[in-house]
């Protein structure tokens, strides 16, 4: 599984580049703040909702820790999406939120 961490994307989002987050944290996390331009799919909606996602694009799994974006990570890569976890999660987030 390819790994990424919070601060790399932070870098990459200040350096203008444009990135596919998707965040599975539940509703309530989510209240507590979200990386702007993140989309929210729930972990336990990933599978119904994947097809709202492009095989032909790269993604970042966004949770509170990274333990459940690690098992969104891997499901897409099963699926053939090309997906990297982001290690540490909203927890070693150091960049901007919106709530």
């Amino acid at each position: 599984m390819k790994e990424v961490t919070a601060k790399e994307v932070q870098e990459r989002l200040e350096n203008g580049e444009k990135l596919n987050l998707i965040d599975v944290r539940e509703a309530d996390e989510i209240a507590q703040g979200i990386i702007p331009g993140a989309k929210h799919i729930p972990l336990g909606l990933i599978e119904f909702r994947e097809n709202e996602l492009e095989k032909n694009e790269d993604y970042i799994m966004i949770c509170r820790s990274g333990g459940r974006s690690g098992k969104a990570t891997q499901y897409l890569e099963e699926r053939g999406y090309d997906v990297t976890n982001m290690a540490g999660g909203m927890l070693d987030w150091e960049g901007p939120v919106e709530k």
